[in-house]
């Protein structure tokens, strides 16, 4: 079983805000919208450009590069050109930690 990875104090991040790490060799892109957190890999599977810089449209992100529209919460694809959902991570938060892990080979 992967293990947790600490991201940052919860109370660090302000809604709308986001945080890149490293997870097991993943880029993993860590959002608060509304009070909760949201982890999606960091990648548009329609290009291979990494996404957290989009623009954030209510829980939706917008790639930078070629505007597909995808949701954070779910990672699920809302338009082309992408076609394919965004792998998403688990979060918990101990003691006001943020933590993520990649639980796709477990």
């Amino acid at each position: 079983m992967s293990e947790w990875v600490d991201v940052i104090k919860a109370e660090a991040m302000a809604d709308g805000e986001h945080v890149v790490v490293d997870v097991d060799g993943t880029d993993v892109a860590v959002f608060k919208l509304e009070g909760e957190f949201y982890a999606v890999e960091d990648v548009c599977n329609h290009d291979g450009a990494e996404i957290a810089s989009g623009e954030i449209e209510g829980d939706d992100i917008v790639c930078p590069r070629h505007g597909a529209r995808f949701c954070i919460k779910t990672g699920e694809v809302k338009g082309p050109p992408a076609y394919e959902n965004l792998d998403i991570f688990p979060i918990q938060i101990v003691d006001g930690q943020v933590q993520v892990r990649d639980d796709r080979w477990d």
